[in-house]
Protein backbone atom coordinates (compact mmCIF):
# COMPACT_ATOMS: atom_id res chain seq x y z
CA UNK A 1 0.00 0.00 0.00
CA UNK A 2 1.59 3.32 -1.03
CA UNK A 3 2.29 5.78 1.76
CA UNK A 4 -0.11 8.70 2.08
CA UNK A 5 0.98 11.92 0.38
CA UNK A 6 2.60 14.50 2.62
CA UNK A 7 0.35 17.28 3.88
CA UNK A 8 0.18 20.40 1.75
CA UNK A 9 1.68 23.75 2.70
CA UNK A 10 -1.76 25.10 3.56
CA UNK A 11 -2.59 22.11 5.75
CA UNK A 12 0.59 22.51 7.76
CA UNK A 13 1.00 26.28 7.76
CA UNK A 14 -2.61 27.48 7.66
CA UNK A 15 -5.18 24.86 8.70
CA UNK A 16 -7.74 27.53 9.63
CA UNK A 17 -9.95 27.88 12.69
CA UNK A 18 -11.82 24.92 14.09
CA UNK A 19 -15.14 26.67 14.65
CA UNK A 20 -16.93 29.57 13.05
CA UNK A 21 -17.42 33.27 13.78
CA UNK A 22 -19.43 34.10 16.87
CA UNK A 23 -22.38 36.44 17.01
CA UNK A 24 -20.40 39.43 18.44
CA UNK A 25 -17.94 39.14 15.56
CA UNK A 26 -20.69 39.06 12.94
CA UNK A 27 -22.44 42.01 14.58
CA UNK A 28 -19.20 43.97 14.63
CA UNK A 29 -18.45 43.19 10.97
CA UNK A 30 -22.00 44.06 9.92
CA UNK A 31 -21.91 47.34 11.82
CA UNK A 32 -18.55 48.34 10.35
CA UNK A 33 -19.71 47.41 6.84
CA UNK A 34 -22.88 49.49 7.31
CA UNK A 35 -20.83 52.47 8.51
CA UNK A 36 -18.56 52.14 5.48
CA UNK A 37 -21.48 51.82 3.08
CA UNK A 38 -23.06 55.01 4.35
CA UNK A 39 -19.95 57.11 4.92
CA UNK A 40 -17.45 56.25 2.16
CA UNK A 41 -17.22 59.00 -0.50
CA UNK A 42 -16.19 57.53 -3.87
CA UNK A 43 -15.62 60.81 -5.69
CA UNK A 44 -12.94 62.59 -3.61
CA UNK A 45 -11.12 62.39 -0.26
CA UNK A 46 -13.17 63.13 2.83
CA UNK A 47 -14.03 62.33 6.42
CA UNK A 48 -15.92 59.17 5.48
CA UNK A 49 -12.71 57.23 4.82
CA UNK A 50 -11.50 57.90 8.35
CA UNK A 51 -14.84 56.85 9.86
CA UNK A 52 -14.85 53.63 7.84
CA UNK A 53 -11.27 52.89 8.90
CA UNK A 54 -12.01 53.41 12.58
CA UNK A 55 -15.15 51.25 12.38
CA UNK A 56 -13.27 48.46 10.60
CA UNK A 57 -10.41 48.58 13.10
CA UNK A 58 -12.86 48.38 16.01
CA UNK A 59 -14.58 45.36 14.44
CA UNK A 60 -11.28 43.54 13.97
CA UNK A 61 -10.12 44.29 17.51
CA UNK A 62 -13.37 42.73 18.71
CA UNK A 63 -12.70 39.67 16.55
CA UNK A 64 -9.06 39.39 17.61
CA UNK A 65 -9.34 39.83 21.35
CA UNK A 66 -8.60 36.49 23.06
CA UNK A 67 -11.19 35.05 25.42
CA UNK A 68 -9.38 32.02 26.84
CA UNK A 69 -6.35 29.82 26.39
CA UNK A 70 -7.65 26.28 25.88
CA UNK A 71 -5.24 23.39 26.14
CA UNK A 72 -5.26 20.63 23.57
CA UNK A 73 -4.61 16.98 24.35
CA UNK A 74 -0.86 17.51 24.09
CA UNK A 75 -0.95 20.13 26.84
CA UNK A 76 -0.02 23.07 24.62
CA UNK A 77 -1.91 26.28 25.28
CA UNK A 78 -3.57 27.83 22.23
CA UNK A 79 -5.07 31.33 22.24
CA UNK A 80 -8.72 31.47 21.37
CA UNK A 81 -10.26 34.59 19.93
CA UNK A 82 -13.88 35.63 19.87
CA UNK A 83 -13.78 35.01 16.13
CA UNK A 84 -12.96 31.32 16.69
CA UNK A 85 -15.47 30.06 19.22
CA UNK A 86 -16.88 31.20 22.56
CA UNK A 87 -15.18 30.19 25.77
CA UNK A 88 -16.81 27.26 27.54
CA UNK A 89 -15.90 25.37 30.70
CA UNK A 90 -14.29 22.72 28.51
CA UNK A 91 -11.95 25.35 27.09
CA UNK A 92 -10.26 25.92 30.41
CA UNK A 93 -7.07 24.06 31.31
CA UNK A 94 -7.64 20.76 33.03
CA UNK A 95 -4.13 19.34 33.27
CA UNK A 96 -1.96 19.81 36.30
CA UNK A 97 0.83 21.38 34.27
CA UNK A 98 -1.47 24.01 32.79
CA UNK A 99 -1.79 27.50 34.17
CA UNK A 100 -5.13 29.19 34.82
CA UNK A 101 -6.79 30.72 31.78
CA UNK A 102 -5.26 34.02 30.80
CA UNK A 103 -5.87 36.43 28.01
CA UNK A 104 -2.30 36.89 26.80
CA UNK A 105 -3.53 40.07 25.27
CA UNK A 106 -0.19 41.34 24.12
CA UNK A 107 3.01 39.69 23.08
CA UNK A 108 6.04 40.86 21.10
CA UNK A 109 6.11 39.50 17.57
CA UNK A 110 8.80 40.27 15.04
CA UNK A 111 9.94 43.42 16.81
CA UNK A 112 6.39 44.84 16.98
CA UNK A 113 4.05 44.20 19.90
CA UNK A 114 0.91 42.26 19.03
CA UNK A 115 -2.32 43.01 20.90
CA UNK A 116 -4.86 40.24 20.61
CA UNK A 117 -4.18 39.17 17.03
CA UNK A 118 -3.50 42.66 15.70
CA UNK A 119 -0.15 44.42 15.28
CA UNK A 120 -1.00 47.89 16.59
CA UNK A 121 1.68 49.83 14.70
CA UNK A 122 0.41 48.68 11.33
CA UNK A 123 -3.22 49.09 12.42
CA UNK A 124 -2.58 52.68 13.55
CA UNK A 125 -0.76 53.55 10.32
CA UNK A 126 -3.62 52.07 8.29
CA UNK A 127 -6.16 54.31 10.02
CA UNK A 128 -3.79 57.30 9.74
CA UNK A 129 -3.37 56.75 6.00
CA UNK A 130 -7.14 56.66 5.54
CA UNK A 131 -7.40 59.81 7.67
CA UNK A 132 -5.23 61.77 5.22
CA UNK A 133 -8.36 62.32 3.13
CA UNK A 134 -9.79 64.43 5.96
CA UNK A 135 -6.99 66.99 5.97
CA UNK A 136 -5.62 66.91 2.39
CA UNK A 137 -7.50 67.47 -0.87
CA UNK A 138 -4.82 66.21 -3.30
CA UNK A 139 -6.29 63.18 -5.05
CA UNK A 140 -2.90 61.75 -6.11
CA UNK A 141 -1.67 61.85 -2.51
CA UNK A 142 -4.75 60.11 -1.19
CA UNK A 143 -4.49 57.39 -3.85
CA UNK A 144 -0.92 56.71 -2.68
CA UNK A 145 -2.12 56.57 0.93
CA UNK A 146 -5.01 54.29 -0.01
CA UNK A 147 -2.72 51.83 -1.83
CA UNK A 148 -0.23 51.92 1.04
CA UNK A 149 -3.03 51.27 3.54
CA UNK A 150 -3.72 47.98 1.75
CA UNK A 151 -0.12 46.95 2.45
CA UNK A 152 -0.23 48.03 6.09
CA UNK A 153 -3.59 46.31 6.59
CA UNK A 154 -2.05 43.07 5.33
CA UNK A 155 0.88 43.47 7.72
CA UNK A 156 -1.61 44.11 10.53
CA UNK A 157 -2.92 40.57 10.10
CA UNK A 158 -0.04 38.47 8.76
CA UNK A 159 3.15 38.11 10.77
CA UNK A 160 5.62 38.30 7.90
CA UNK A 161 9.16 39.18 8.99
CA UNK A 162 11.41 38.03 6.15
CA UNK A 163 11.14 39.21 2.56
CA UNK A 164 9.73 35.85 1.45
CA UNK A 165 7.16 35.86 4.26
CA UNK A 166 6.08 39.40 3.35
CA UNK A 167 5.60 38.43 -0.28
CA UNK A 168 3.54 35.41 0.77
CA UNK A 169 1.50 37.55 3.15
CA UNK A 170 0.26 39.51 0.13
CA UNK A 171 -1.61 36.34 -0.91
CA UNK A 172 -3.23 35.88 2.50
CA UNK A 173 -6.10 38.43 2.18
CA UNK A 174 -7.57 37.12 -1.12
CA UNK A 175 -7.20 33.53 0.06
CA UNK A 176 -8.81 34.41 3.39
CA UNK A 177 -11.83 35.95 1.66
CA UNK A 178 -12.44 32.68 -0.22
CA UNK A 179 -11.86 30.47 2.81
CA UNK A 180 -14.04 32.61 5.06
CA UNK A 181 -17.24 31.63 3.20
CA UNK A 182 -17.43 28.04 4.50
CA UNK A 183 -16.23 29.36 7.86
CA UNK A 184 -19.24 31.69 7.95
CA UNK A 185 -21.58 28.87 6.97
CA UNK A 186 -20.13 26.68 9.70
CA UNK A 187 -20.62 29.41 12.31
CA UNK A 188 -24.20 30.06 11.18
CA UNK A 189 -25.05 26.37 11.32
CA UNK A 190 -23.53 26.06 14.79
CA UNK A 191 -25.57 29.02 16.01
CA UNK A 192 -28.73 27.38 14.66
CA UNK A 193 -27.95 24.11 16.43
CA UNK A 194 -27.28 26.03 19.64
CA UNK A 195 -30.80 27.43 19.56
CA UNK A 196 -29.81 31.04 18.90
CA UNK A 197 -32.39 31.73 16.22
CA UNK A 198 -34.62 33.34 18.81
CA UNK A 199 -31.82 35.68 19.94
CA UNK A 200 -31.06 36.66 16.35
CA UNK A 201 -34.74 37.29 15.70
CA UNK A 202 -35.00 39.49 18.76
CA UNK A 203 -31.97 41.47 17.64
CA UNK A 204 -33.52 42.07 14.22
CA UNK A 205 -36.79 43.15 15.81
CA UNK A 206 -34.89 45.57 18.06
CA UNK A 207 -33.10 47.06 15.06
CA UNK A 208 -36.36 47.49 13.13
CA UNK A 209 -38.07 49.12 16.11
CA UNK A 210 -35.13 51.50 16.55
CA UNK A 211 -35.22 52.51 12.89
CA UNK A 212 -38.95 53.04 13.04
CA UNK A 213 -38.74 55.25 16.13
CA UNK A 214 -35.98 57.35 14.55
CA UNK A 215 -38.02 57.83 11.38
CA UNK A 216 -41.21 58.81 13.19
CA UNK A 217 -39.65 61.22 15.67
CA UNK A 218 -37.24 62.57 13.08
CA UNK A 219 -40.12 63.51 10.79
CA UNK A 220 -41.97 65.15 13.67
CA UNK A 221 -38.95 67.21 14.75
CA UNK A 222 -38.09 68.26 11.19
CA UNK A 223 -41.64 69.45 10.59
CA UNK A 224 -41.59 71.38 13.87
CA UNK A 225 -38.27 73.21 13.34
CA UNK A 226 -36.83 74.48 10.04
CA UNK A 227 -33.23 74.57 11.31
CA UNK A 228 -33.42 70.92 12.38
CA UNK A 229 -34.98 70.03 9.03
CA UNK A 230 -32.08 71.75 7.22
CA UNK A 231 -29.57 69.82 9.32
CA UNK A 232 -31.26 66.53 8.43
CA UNK A 233 -31.19 67.45 4.74
CA UNK A 234 -27.44 67.94 4.96
CA UNK A 235 -26.79 64.72 6.87
CA UNK A 236 -29.13 62.37 5.04
CA UNK A 237 -28.36 61.51 1.40
CA UNK A 238 -30.94 61.74 -1.33
CA UNK A 239 -32.42 58.29 -1.77
CA UNK A 240 -32.26 56.97 -5.32
CA UNK A 241 -31.57 53.74 -7.12
CA UNK A 242 -27.93 54.70 -7.57
CA UNK A 243 -27.53 55.47 -3.87
CA UNK A 244 -29.05 52.15 -2.83
CA UNK A 245 -26.86 50.23 -5.28
CA UNK A 246 -23.78 52.01 -3.94
CA UNK A 247 -24.76 51.13 -0.38
CA UNK A 248 -25.30 47.46 -1.27
CA UNK A 249 -22.00 47.24 -3.17
CA UNK A 250 -19.96 48.90 -0.41
CA UNK A 251 -21.64 46.84 2.32
CA UNK A 252 -20.88 43.59 0.47
CA UNK A 253 -17.31 44.58 -0.43
CA UNK A 254 -16.32 45.89 3.00
CA UNK A 255 -18.16 43.11 4.83
CA UNK A 256 -16.43 40.44 2.75
CA UNK A 257 -13.02 42.01 3.36
CA UNK A 258 -13.62 42.26 7.12
CA UNK A 259 -14.86 38.67 7.26
CA UNK A 260 -11.67 37.53 5.57
CA UNK A 261 -9.62 39.58 8.05
CA UNK A 262 -11.51 38.02 10.97
CA UNK A 263 -10.77 34.59 9.52
CA UNK A 264 -7.04 35.38 9.50
CA UNK A 265 -7.19 36.64 13.07
CA UNK A 266 -9.02 33.50 14.22
CA UNK A 267 -6.19 31.29 12.92
CA UNK A 268 -3.34 33.23 11.28
CA UNK A 269 -0.97 31.40 8.93
CA UNK A 270 2.40 30.37 10.27
CA UNK A 271 4.92 32.43 8.29
CA UNK A 272 7.81 31.95 10.70
CA UNK A 273 11.00 30.28 9.56
CA UNK A 274 10.45 31.34 5.94
CA UNK A 275 13.85 33.01 5.65
CA UNK A 276 16.35 30.54 4.25
CA UNK A 277 20.05 31.10 3.82
CA UNK A 278 21.89 30.42 0.58
CA UNK A 279 22.51 26.78 -0.24
CA UNK A 280 26.10 27.60 -1.19
CA UNK A 281 28.38 30.49 -0.24
CA UNK A 282 30.70 32.19 -2.68
CA UNK A 283 34.44 31.90 -2.48
CA UNK A 284 36.16 34.87 -0.92
CA UNK A 285 37.67 36.07 -4.19
CA UNK A 286 34.37 35.66 -6.04
CA UNK A 287 32.72 38.53 -4.20
CA UNK A 288 35.71 40.60 -3.03
CA UNK A 289 36.85 41.37 -6.59
CA UNK A 290 33.59 42.91 -7.92
CA UNK A 291 32.68 44.64 -4.67
CA UNK A 292 36.20 45.99 -4.20
CA UNK A 293 36.28 47.40 -7.73
CA UNK A 294 32.84 48.91 -7.16
CA UNK A 295 34.12 50.52 -3.96
CA UNK A 296 37.01 52.06 -5.91
CA UNK A 297 34.65 53.36 -8.60
CA UNK A 298 32.36 54.87 -5.98
CA UNK A 299 35.31 56.48 -4.21
CA UNK A 300 36.39 58.19 -7.44
CA UNK A 301 32.87 59.41 -8.15
CA UNK A 302 32.46 60.66 -4.58
CA UNK A 303 35.74 62.59 -4.85
CA UNK A 304 34.40 64.36 -7.94
CA UNK A 305 31.07 65.01 -6.22
CA UNK A 306 32.74 66.59 -3.20
CA UNK A 307 34.63 68.91 -5.55
CA UNK A 308 31.36 69.79 -7.28
CA UNK A 309 29.43 70.32 -4.07
CA UNK A 310 32.06 72.64 -2.63
CA UNK A 311 33.22 74.12 -5.95
CA UNK A 312 29.78 75.37 -6.95
CA UNK A 313 28.52 76.46 -10.35
CA UNK A 314 31.81 78.03 -11.50
CA UNK A 315 33.54 74.66 -11.30
CA UNK A 316 30.78 72.98 -13.30
CA UNK A 317 30.81 75.64 -16.01
CA UNK A 318 34.57 75.26 -16.43
CA UNK A 319 34.70 71.44 -16.46
CA UNK A 320 31.40 70.18 -17.90
CA UNK A 321 30.51 72.97 -20.30
CA UNK A 322 26.93 72.98 -18.97
CA UNK A 323 24.83 75.30 -16.91
CA UNK A 324 24.45 74.31 -13.28
CA UNK A 325 20.76 73.49 -13.78
CA UNK A 326 21.48 71.33 -16.85
CA UNK A 327 24.20 69.53 -14.92
CA UNK A 328 21.76 68.80 -12.10
CA UNK A 329 18.97 67.68 -14.42
CA UNK A 330 21.16 65.26 -16.35
CA UNK A 331 22.52 63.56 -13.25
CA UNK A 332 19.65 63.10 -10.82
CA UNK A 333 17.84 60.22 -12.47
CA UNK A 334 21.05 58.30 -13.03
CA UNK A 335 22.02 58.70 -9.38
CA UNK A 336 18.56 57.52 -8.31
CA UNK A 337 19.09 54.36 -10.36
CA UNK A 338 22.55 53.96 -8.81
CA UNK A 339 21.05 54.08 -5.31
CA UNK A 340 18.51 51.36 -6.09
CA UNK A 341 21.05 49.10 -7.81
CA UNK A 342 23.54 49.55 -4.98
CA UNK A 343 21.01 48.27 -2.46
CA UNK A 344 20.52 45.17 -4.62
CA UNK A 345 24.28 44.62 -4.83
CA UNK A 346 24.71 45.00 -1.07
CA UNK A 347 21.84 42.60 -0.42
CA UNK A 348 23.23 39.96 -2.79
CA UNK A 349 26.77 40.26 -1.44
CA UNK A 350 25.59 40.07 2.17
CA UNK A 351 23.58 36.95 1.36
CA UNK A 352 26.22 34.94 -0.49
CA UNK A 353 29.48 36.19 1.04
CA UNK A 354 31.14 33.67 3.40
CA UNK A 355 31.13 34.45 7.13
CA UNK A 356 32.78 31.39 8.65
CA UNK A 357 36.03 33.01 9.75
CA UNK A 358 36.76 36.26 11.54
CA UNK A 359 38.52 37.53 8.40
CA UNK A 360 35.43 36.85 6.27
CA UNK A 361 33.23 38.80 8.65
CA UNK A 362 35.72 41.67 8.78
CA UNK A 363 35.84 41.84 4.97
CA UNK A 364 32.05 41.95 4.80
CA UNK A 365 31.92 44.82 7.28
CA UNK A 366 34.73 46.78 5.60
CA UNK A 367 33.80 46.38 1.92
CA UNK A 368 30.02 46.52 2.24
CA UNK A 369 30.20 49.12 4.99
CA UNK A 370 32.42 51.28 2.82
CA UNK A 371 30.05 50.89 -0.13
CA UNK A 372 27.16 51.89 2.13
CA UNK A 373 28.92 55.02 3.37
CA UNK A 374 29.93 56.03 -0.15
CA UNK A 375 26.33 55.49 -1.26
CA UNK A 376 25.20 58.06 1.30
CA UNK A 377 27.34 60.65 -0.50
CA UNK A 378 25.66 59.62 -3.79
CA UNK A 379 22.26 60.12 -2.16
CA UNK A 380 23.32 63.55 -0.88
CA UNK A 381 24.56 64.47 -4.36
CA UNK A 382 21.26 63.38 -5.92
CA UNK A 383 19.24 65.43 -3.44
CA UNK A 384 21.47 68.44 -4.00
CA UNK A 385 21.00 68.13 -7.75
CA UNK A 386 17.23 67.92 -7.36
CA UNK A 387 17.26 71.06 -5.22
CA UNK A 388 19.19 72.90 -7.94
CA UNK A 389 16.92 71.41 -10.59
CA UNK A 390 13.74 72.55 -8.83
CA UNK A 391 15.21 75.99 -8.17
CA UNK A 392 15.98 76.42 -11.87
CA UNK A 393 12.88 74.87 -13.45
CA UNK A 394 10.31 74.94 -10.64
CA UNK A 395 8.95 72.34 -8.25
CA UNK A 396 6.49 69.72 -9.45
CA UNK A 397 4.76 66.74 -7.88
CA UNK A 398 7.03 64.26 -9.63
CA UNK A 399 10.20 66.08 -8.58
CA UNK A 400 9.06 66.31 -4.98
CA UNK A 401 8.00 62.67 -4.86
CA UNK A 402 11.26 61.29 -6.28
CA UNK A 403 13.23 63.52 -3.90
CA UNK A 404 11.33 62.00 -0.99
CA UNK A 405 12.04 58.52 -2.38
CA UNK A 406 15.74 59.33 -2.66
CA UNK A 407 15.79 60.60 0.92
CA UNK A 408 14.10 57.38 2.04
CA UNK A 409 16.75 55.37 0.19
CA UNK A 410 19.36 57.29 2.17
CA UNK A 411 17.62 56.24 5.38
CA UNK A 412 17.63 52.63 4.18
CA UNK A 413 21.39 52.87 3.64
CA UNK A 414 21.73 54.02 7.25
CA UNK A 415 19.67 51.00 8.38
CA UNK A 416 21.86 48.73 6.26
CA UNK A 417 24.94 50.19 7.95
CA UNK A 418 23.43 49.50 11.38
CA UNK A 419 22.57 45.93 10.37
CA UNK A 420 26.12 45.43 9.07
CA UNK A 421 27.68 46.13 12.44
CA UNK A 422 26.43 42.84 13.86
CA UNK A 423 25.75 41.12 10.52
CA UNK A 424 22.13 40.59 11.54
CA UNK A 425 19.32 42.01 9.41
CA UNK A 426 16.20 40.00 10.18
CA UNK A 427 14.53 43.18 11.37
CA UNK A 428 15.55 45.19 8.30
CA UNK A 429 12.64 44.41 5.88
CA UNK A 430 9.99 45.26 8.45
CA UNK A 431 11.70 48.45 9.59
CA UNK A 432 12.37 49.54 6.00
CA UNK A 433 8.69 49.24 5.12
CA UNK A 434 7.74 50.98 8.36
CA UNK A 435 10.00 53.94 7.56
CA UNK A 436 8.53 54.13 4.04
CA UNK A 437 5.02 54.35 5.50
CA UNK A 438 6.11 57.00 8.01
CA UNK A 439 7.77 58.94 5.18
CA UNK A 440 4.49 58.97 3.26
CA UNK A 441 2.61 60.15 6.34
CA UNK A 442 5.22 62.86 6.91
CA UNK A 443 4.78 63.97 3.30
CA UNK A 444 1.03 64.19 3.84
CA UNK A 445 1.51 66.26 7.00
CA UNK A 446 3.91 68.58 5.14
CA UNK A 447 1.17 69.23 2.53
CA UNK A 448 3.00 68.57 -0.77
CA UNK A 449 0.77 70.61 -3.11
CA UNK A 450 1.12 73.64 -0.87
CA UNK A 451 4.91 73.13 -0.65
CA UNK A 452 5.09 73.04 -4.44
CA UNK A 453 3.01 76.20 -4.74
CA UNK A 454 5.02 78.05 -2.09
CA UNK A 455 8.32 77.10 -3.76
CA UNK A 456 7.13 78.34 -7.15
CA UNK A 457 5.67 81.55 -5.71
CA UNK A 458 8.95 82.34 -3.92
CA UNK A 459 10.86 81.52 -7.11
CA UNK A 460 8.64 83.96 -9.04
CA UNK A 461 9.35 86.67 -6.49
CA UNK A 462 13.11 86.12 -7.04
CA UNK A 463 13.26 85.51 -10.79
CA UNK A 464 9.92 86.60 -12.27
CA UNK A 465 9.48 83.14 -13.85
CA UNK A 466 6.49 80.94 -13.13
CA UNK A 467 4.39 78.24 -14.78
CA UNK A 468 0.99 79.45 -13.67
CA UNK A 469 -0.84 76.91 -15.85
CA UNK A 470 0.80 74.04 -13.95
CA UNK A 471 -0.05 75.67 -10.63
CA UNK A 472 -3.69 75.90 -11.69
CA UNK A 473 -3.75 72.08 -11.84
CA UNK A 474 -2.85 71.69 -8.15
CA UNK A 475 -5.48 70.77 -5.60
CA UNK A 476 -7.24 72.99 -3.08
CA UNK A 477 -4.30 72.37 -0.73
CA UNK A 478 -2.33 74.95 -2.73
CA UNK A 479 -4.91 77.75 -2.58
CA UNK A 480 -3.41 79.53 0.50
CA UNK A 481 -0.02 79.74 -1.23
CA UNK A 482 -1.45 80.78 -4.62
CA UNK A 483 -3.40 83.55 -2.91
CA UNK A 484 -0.08 85.40 -2.49
CA UNK A 485 0.39 85.86 -6.26
CA UNK A 486 -0.30 89.18 -8.02
CA UNK A 487 -3.94 89.52 -9.08
CA UNK A 488 -3.44 88.73 -12.78
CA UNK A 489 -1.50 85.55 -11.97
CA UNK A 490 -3.73 84.67 -9.04
CA UNK A 491 -6.79 84.77 -11.29
CA UNK A 492 -5.11 82.32 -13.67
CA UNK A 493 -3.90 80.01 -10.93
CA UNK A 494 -7.37 79.90 -9.35
CA UNK A 495 -9.38 79.89 -12.58
CA UNK A 496 -10.75 76.42 -11.75
CA UNK A 497 -12.51 78.00 -8.77
CA UNK A 498 -14.06 81.04 -10.48
CA UNK A 499 -17.49 79.66 -9.59
CA UNK A 500 -16.34 78.65 -6.11
CA UNK A 501 -15.61 75.20 -4.75
CA UNK A 502 -18.53 72.75 -4.91
CA UNK A 503 -20.11 72.09 -1.56
CA UNK A 504 -19.20 68.94 0.39
CA UNK A 505 -21.66 66.72 2.18
CA UNK A 506 -20.68 65.36 5.59
CA UNK A 507 -18.94 62.33 4.06
CA UNK A 508 -16.68 64.58 1.96
CA UNK A 509 -15.74 66.95 4.79
CA UNK A 510 -12.17 68.09 4.11
CA UNK A 511 -10.25 70.73 6.04
CA UNK A 512 -8.19 71.85 3.04
CA UNK A 513 -11.28 72.50 0.92
CA UNK A 514 -12.92 74.36 3.80
CA UNK A 515 -9.92 76.71 4.02
CA UNK A 516 -9.76 77.15 0.24
CA UNK A 517 -13.48 77.88 0.10
CA UNK A 518 -13.05 80.61 2.73
CA UNK A 519 -10.17 82.26 0.83
CA UNK A 520 -12.00 82.20 -2.50
CA UNK A 521 -15.18 83.56 -0.95
CA UNK A 522 -13.26 86.53 0.46
CA UNK A 523 -11.53 87.30 -2.84
CA UNK A 524 -13.10 85.50 -5.84
CA UNK A 525 -10.92 85.14 -8.97
CA UNK A 526 -11.88 86.95 -12.17
CA UNK A 527 -14.03 85.25 -14.76
CA UNK A 528 -12.12 83.98 -17.83
CA UNK A 529 -8.75 85.63 -17.13
CA UNK A 530 -6.13 86.02 -19.85
CA UNK A 531 -3.35 83.63 -18.87
CA UNK A 532 0.23 83.39 -20.18
CA UNK A 533 1.29 80.37 -22.19
CA UNK A 534 3.18 77.53 -20.59
CA UNK A 535 6.90 78.40 -20.59
CA UNK A 536 9.44 76.24 -22.41
CA UNK A 537 12.40 75.76 -20.10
Amino acid sequence: MPPPPPPSWIATRWPGPAGGPTQPVLVGIGTAAAVAAVSLPLTRPGLGWLLAGVAGAAALVTAAWPTARPVDTSGNARPTTTADRPATPADRPTTAASQPATTAASQPVGGWRRIGGVRPFWAATTVALLGVGTIRAAGWLFVLCLLTSAVTATLTLADGRSVRAMLLSALVPPAAVIRSVPWLVKGTARSSRAGRRLAVGRTLVSVLVSVGLLVVFGLLFSSADAAFASLLDQLLPELSGTTVLRWVFLFAAVGTALLGAAYVLAAPPDLTGMASGPSRRLRRVDWILPVGLLDALFAGFVAVQLTTLFGGSDHVLRTAGLSYAEYARRGFWQLLAVSVLTLLVIGAAARWAPRESRLDRALVRILLGGLTMLSLVVVASALFRMDVYADAYGATRLRLLVAVCEAWLGLVFVLVAVAGVRLAARWLPTVAIGTAVLALLALAVANPDRLIAEHNVERYQRTGRIDVLYLSELSADAVPALDRLPDHLRDCALREYDDGLPADDWRETNLARIEARRIIAEHPPAKRPICPQRPRW
